[in-house]
Parts: C-alpha cells; structure tokens; sequence
C-alpha cells in the first residue's frame, strides 16, 4: 500500500525561498539590480509609483521647482518686473502653475470696468469744453440730452444763480395777491418784497436741487452734486418762465395761463428726468423718482398758487 507524504508533490516548481536579511537601522533596502539593459521592476508588494521629471529651479536662489505631468520642457518664469511690466506681454505668468507680482498702482490687466447704474461706462473725464451762458441756455431747451451729458462734470452757479434769481422777481408778478401787494405799495416797501422773493426762490432752488441730488445718489447714482443742483434751478427756471410771462399781463385765473402752466409741469419733468439720467448715469425710471420731490413742490408752490 502506497502512502502519500504531506506536502510533498505540490511545490516543486517554486523557487527556493532566501531567507530575508534585516538591514540595519537607518539604512533603505535596495531593489534588486536589474541585468543590462533591461528595466528594473519595482519590489514586489508596492504600487508603482509615476515618475514626475523634474525642473532645476533657474539661478538656485530658493525658487520652486515647477513640475510639468506631461513631460514638456519649459523655461522658467522670468522675474516680476523685468522689462517693467512685470511679466505681460506673452509671459510665462498667465500659464497654470505660475505666480506674477505687481507694482504698487500697477493694473496689469488694464482699466478695469466701474460699474454704473443703467449704462455700461463713465467717460474718464468731460466729454466735452464748458459751454458758455448763451449756449447752455439754449441747449437746456433746444437739445437737453447732449447738453445735460456734456455739462455733467462743470459747475454752473453764475448761470444758475442769475436766472433763479430774476425768475424769483417776475414771480412776485406771476402771483395775483402777491402781485397786489407789490404794485399798491409804494417804492421804499415795493423794492424789499420784490428782491426778497428773488432770494427766496435761490434759496428754494438750492434745496430741491439737493434733494433731487441726494435721492439720485440713493438710487445708485454716480454724478457731482454741484451740476446737478446747478442744472435743476436752470431748468425750474426755464421751464416755467412762458406761464410766468403770460401770467403777469393775464393774470393767474386766465384758461390760457393754466393750460400753459400743466405743459410746463410735464416739460419740467422730462428735462429733470433727462437731467439725472445724464447727469448720474440712471434709468429713466429711477431719473424720474429722483425728481419726484422738486416737481410736487413745483406744482404746490408756484404753480398751483396760479392754476
């Protein structure tokens, strides 16, 4: 009877195992060298590992190496500032991987976009020469819009001053019972009443210029406040004076003097709603809230005292 010795017969083939020699501390056990010309395997057990080529750091001053997955041979970065751009212009700067360092008030990227309420762009500076006094007068009524848009960036007090102020003395006229008072007094207490409302009306048109102003600049508005109080008064002043000329010889219950009065109230709204959308680069129906304050005062003011 043939008996069978356990584990005998099964392994025959296998390579005779050595047996494993410890390294000493410290020391790294090194793979197997691999015959000539022929590539070493990796030790058996460990996953592979890629190998990433390396690139020296140029100049060996601490700079970090960049190291490219794809194997393509690059140059390295110049220095920020070479050439005094700093790296523009086709640089190594704008590729992954790399860093680029400006100069202080240095925009590499050029004038970058502000944004403004209902348009795209502010002009970098006026678009246009100061218009003088006869010109602006005449541009408020023949041509508003480009008007508005040139003297957006030019203070206009002289102007402005002037014209509120001798709408403020024919408007004592404009105004039956203060018109009474006027003409039957005599001419020492006649001239104070007269250039008092000429004051006043100054003064009423620096304050709802300024407020117009303020909401503008609430609802993202982004113009100067001194062409925009300056430019309202032209126009409260402007728009009103055809119903002022009419009312002073018809009077203020003339049908004439009243239908004039309601167009002058809706001139007055497009030039004001024209006026702040230039002026503060906003739509027109933001424009026109903004001036909803200054033309209800208008008409409960001036223009409802007549009408």
């Amino acid at each position: 009877m043939a008996g069978f010795r356990i584990g005998r017969g099964r392994d025959n083939n296998r390579t005779p195992q050595q047996p494993s020699r410890q390294q000493p501390y410290g020391q790294q056990q090194q793979p197997p060298q691999a015959p000539y010309g022929q590539q070493p395997y990796p030790p058996a057990g460990s996953p592979p590992q890629q190998q990433w080529p390396q690139q020296a750091a140029a100049g060996g001053h601490g700079e970090p190496e960049y190291f490219d997955p794809y194997g393509q041979q690059q140059q390295p970065p110049p220095y920020a500032g070479q050439g005094g751009q700093g790296g523009q212009g086709g640089s190594y700067a704008d590729n992954p991987g790399y860093t680029q360092a400006f100069a202080i008030g240095e925009d590499p990227y050029g004038q970058a976009a502000t944004y403004h309420a209902g348009a795209g762009a502010a002009p970098a500076g006026p678009t246009g020469p100061r218009l003088p006094w006869k010109e602006l007068l005449r541009g408020i009524v023949m041509r508003p819009g480009p008007t508005f848009f040139q003297m957006r960036d030019y203070a206009v007090w002289g102007p402005a001053l002037t014209v509120t102020f001798l709408y403020g003395l024919l408007a004592v006229f404009g105004l039956d019972d203060a018109r009474d008072d006027a003409i039957n007094a005599t001419l020492a207490n006649a001239v104070p009443i007269v250039l008092s409302t000429g004051v006043a009306f100054v003064i009423c048109g620096l304050l709802l210029g300024a407020v117009t102003h303020t909401l503008a600049r609430q609802l993202g508005g982004d113009g100067a406040w001194q062409p925009t109080v300056g430019l309202s008064m032209l126009v409260m002043s402007i728009t009103d004076a055809p119903r002022l000329l009419f009312a002073v010889f018809l009077g203020g219950d003339n049908m004439v003097v009243q239908v004039l009065g309601w167009l002058t109230w809706l001139a007055a709204g497009a030039l004001f709603t024209s006026l702040v959308s230039k002026s503060h680069d906003l739509p027109w129906p933001k424009a026109l809230g903004a001036s909803a304050i200054q033309l209800i005062a208008l008409l409960s003011i001036i223009k409802l005292g007549t009408i």
